[in-house]
């Protein structure tokens, strides 16, 4: 026999929980690890793709700089991916989604 109950609960998890990014598991059982390969993959990877970018233009252009500027723009532009994927707060709230960074409605400070 199955038990009705707990492959309802099991569906629902997996519908409803969502990874925020690939490879990061959706309820954090070893997100720690995840999340920080997922960021070291997005800043290196950008970091490498723009610096090709600029490596190619400097080529084309007969410039030396440009393959920095990719570099830096790949850094930056992975950090940001990673960000927005929400993989580098470490705020939780008690549900384990991300803590909101606005103030509260009522413009107290929440903060004990």
């Amino acid at each position: 026999m199955r038990n009705v109950r707990k492959h309802a609960q099991a569906g629902r998890s997996a519908t409803t929980r969502g990874a925020s990014a690939p490879g990061v598991a959706g309820d954090n059982s070893d997100g720690g690890y995840n999340a920080g390969i997922a960021v070291f993959s997005y800043i290196v990877g950008g970091i490498i793709v723009w610096s090709l970018i600029g490596w190619g233009l400097d080529y084309l252009w007969g410039t030396r700089w440009i393959v920095l500027a990719g570099a830096l723009l790949g850094a930056v532009g992975g950090f940001y991916l990673s960000h927005m994927h929400g993989l580098t707060s470490s705020r939780k709230n008690a549900d384990e989604r991300h803590a909101p960074s606005a103030p509260s409605q009522d413009g107290k400070d929440s903060a004990k």
